[in-house]
């Protein structure tokens, strides 16, 4: 303490609590310190890596791919809003024009690991939609569903959409394709059951005139986009 009382400040270099910065690190020890330095960056990295391969390894055992459904799989009874009805037999869709609506529906089937939520999807009369499009649809124009739809993986379940409003340009390109029994382009967005991963998928309909005279809308599939990942080409 000084004469005053007060006490005197502690020197950094000389004298108690002497801070000796000129401390020297033997070689040893700084190879030492190499070494654990090394051997944390490549703990973290390999735990990055680990947690990146699980986390991979989770969206695939919860990825949807949805295909059209085999010929041999049973009918599906599907149900609008307004009570209407339709059946669809397995590997095909059907279309049923009436004046005010026309209804539209597919059978699936979940070739994926994980449950597909059907979300949107988008309809196109044109022939060159399936042959020339490079991309699907704007994703502004797809369309809503109005009820959830799910597909387990390994199952098979429907899609169903419907065009009530005579007044717009697609109503009257669905309708005549319909009349002259040309082909429909369907897209569909759906994703996995948190809502990831996902895809639009590109059918077909393609009008087939059966040997009782019938014709029937055969379902095939074009193309595949990932929407949350980079694209598989």
């Amino acid at each position: 303490m000084d004469p005053s009382g007060h006490e005197r400040p502690r020197d950094l270099r000389f004298g108690y609590g002497r801070l000796d910065l000129g401390v020297r690190i033997s070689p040893r020890d700084r190879c030492r310190t190499l070494v654990l330095a090394v051997a944390t960056f490549a703990s973290v990295r390999s735990a990055n890596k680990a947690a990146r391969t699980a986390e991979r390894a989770l969206q695939q055992g919860l990825r949807p791919l949805l295909f059209p459904s085999r010929l041999s799989d049973e009918t599906l009874k599907v149900s609008f809003v307004d009570r209407h009805w339709l059946r669809v037999p397995g590997g095909q869709g059907v279309v049923e024009l009436t004046p005010d609506v026309i209804y539209l529906a597919m059978s699936l089937r979940n070739v994926g690991s994980g449950m597909a939520v059907l979300d949107s999807w988008h309809v196109n009369a044109s022939p060159e939609a399936t042959i020339q499009a490079e991309d699907h649809a704007p994703r502004e124009e797809f369309r809503r569903l109005r009820r959830d739809l799910y597909v387990p993986p390994g199952d098979v379940f429907f899609w169903q959409g419907a065009l009530r409003d005579s007044g717009e340009a697609v109503f009257d390109d669905v309708a005549k394709a319909i009349k002259d029994q040309t082909a429909l382009t369907i897209e569909l967005l759906y994703g996995d059951e948190e809502g990831g991963q996902r895809t639009i998928t590109r059918y077909s309909l393609l009008a087939h005139p059966t040997d009782d005279g019938d014709l029937v809308w055969l379902s095939t599939v074009s193309r595949h986009w990932s929407i949350d990942r980079p694209a598989p080409r």
